[in-house]
């Protein structure tokens, strides 16, 4: 996940050294977002393991 919002940062990058704007916008709102929703599930499924009692 935080491999797909480094490519879009980039593609997002990209644009913007052409003057894409929007592509730009879009691209950069994709890998926020994307940022995020890994973030949350990483901490999600850190809180789950710390709870459920399983040891790596």
């Amino acid at each position: 996940m935080f491999g797909w919002a480094v490519v879009f940062f980039i593609i997002a990058i990209i644009a913007a050294i052409f003057g894409f704007g929007g592509i730009a916008g879009a691209a950069a709102s994709i890998a926020v977002i994307l940022f995020w929703v890994a973030l949350a599930l990483f901490v999600l499924s850190l809180l789950v393991s710390m709870f459920s009692g399983r040891r790596p």
